[in-house]
């Protein structure tokens, strides 16, 4: 059976339970969940449907049991196996010292995008398939680059650092 993860906008350890939004996975009959960190990431197995399907069906569970649902974002595993093994950031300049970060798209961009953005020192660098490469330094007004993508990309997206993608990938 395919493996895939989830990716919730708007979760963290205060506004959801993980052990709640598990059992929400699960009444929506998804099998053997886990979830990754306390952000909303999600990893269960599932019959082989549409990501589009499976967002929806887990959508609705969360809202069923929950009372509330979370956007959320599916991605095969092996899908994101693959975007790992490429390394999408190694064509760029990006500095040791800078935030990788994955951005998951719930639909293509409907807009032409001119790539690589700036703003602030956040970038965005590059757009395969359905997710944004950007890298960012640290900086102490928080993360603009958010800001950068919601303009960009609107708001039917989730963001993850690479190493919280590397952890759901495994």
């Amino acid at each position: 059976m395919p493996r895939y993860a989830a990716f919730l906008r708007g979760v963290m350890p205060t506004n959801c339970k993980m052990p709640a939004l598990k059992a929400a996975f699960e009444a929506a009959g998804f099998t053997d969940v886990k979830t990754v960190l306390g952000s909303g990431n999600v990893v269960f197995d599932a019959r082989s449907s549409s990501e589009q399907l499976l967002q929806q069906k887990a959508e609705a569970a969360m809202q069923d049991r929950l009372g509330k649902a979370f956007m959320t974002i599916v991605r095969s595993i092996e899908q994101l196996r693959k975007v790992l093994a490429t390394d999408p950031y190694k064509p760029f300049n990006v500095s040791p010292k800078a935030k990788r970060i994955v951005t998951f798209l719930r639909g293509r961009p409907t807009a032409k995008i001119k790539l690589p953005v700036e703003l602030d020192g956040a970038r965005i660098l590059a757009l395969k398939d359905g997710e944004i490469f950007s890298a960012y330094l640290p900086n102490p007004k928080g993360p603009v680059f958010m800001t950068l993508i919601d303009k960009t990309f609107g708001k039917d997206v989730t963001t993850r650092t690479w190493d919280t993608v590397a952890k759901v990938a495994r």
